[in-house]
């Protein structure tokens, strides 16, 4: 039962929050909304007793996002056209009091149910972790680290793009120098 709760509303979630992504016209929603859909998909890892893929999920995925999240924040100036808006206070403490309960319930169910029995047995004295980290540094080496080696040249790469396409070095400009250059943005702007 509480398999079937947990994964319904994670799967909810999820294709809600891809759907946001495919959907909004602002870039950082779509990359914040997009790195909630990683983190609940990591859910149904830890669903099905997979804790390590769970959280290679998290740390590599979302944490894949949040440097695209970087990447968009440098390269564009998204943030000019974010306006902000307050809905109804309510409806937002309503929301976030039924997703405090759900996450209470979540992690209760397992506690009191006493019916949860593992599918596959754990091998005694070795554990889902040491079992992953034997076959990735064993049969998966090469791959692994040149996966490695390509996000730290994909990293170098997008950092020398955002570099080339500044105009200015704010750096190396006294203050009146950044005040005729923001004018002069201005001015293109409003062109």
């Amino acid at each position: 039962m509480f398999e079937a709760v947990a994964f319904y509303l994670f799967a909810f979630l999820t294709i809600a929050m891809f759907y946001i992504v495919v959907t909004t016209k602002q870039a950082l929603y779509a990359l914040t909304a997009l790195a909630a859909g990683m983190i609940f998909i990591s859910a149904f890892f830890f669903i099905l007793g997979a804790d390590f893929l769970g959280a290679i999920q998290i740390i590599v995925y979302t944490g894949a996002v949040m440097a695209l999240y970087a990447f968009g924040m440098m390269f564009f100036d998204t943030t000019r056209d974010v306006k902000e808006k307050q809905g109804n206070k309510f409806i937002i403490v309503g929301l976030s009091t039924l997703a405090a309960i759900l996450v209470v319930v979540i992690f209760a169910a397992p506690m009191v149910s006493e019916n949860v029995v593992a599918l596959y047995p754990i091998v005694e004295g070795v554990g889902n972790t040491q079992e992953v980290g034997v076959v990735l540094f064993t049969k998966y080496l090469i791959p692994f680290e040149l996966a490695a080696v390509m996000l730290l040249v994909a990293m170098i790469a997008g950092i020398v793009l955002a570099g080339k396409k500044m105009d200015l070095s704010l750096t190396l400009m006294n203050s009146e120098e950044i005040e005729e250059a923001k004018k002069q943005k201005n001015k293109k702007v409003l062109s």
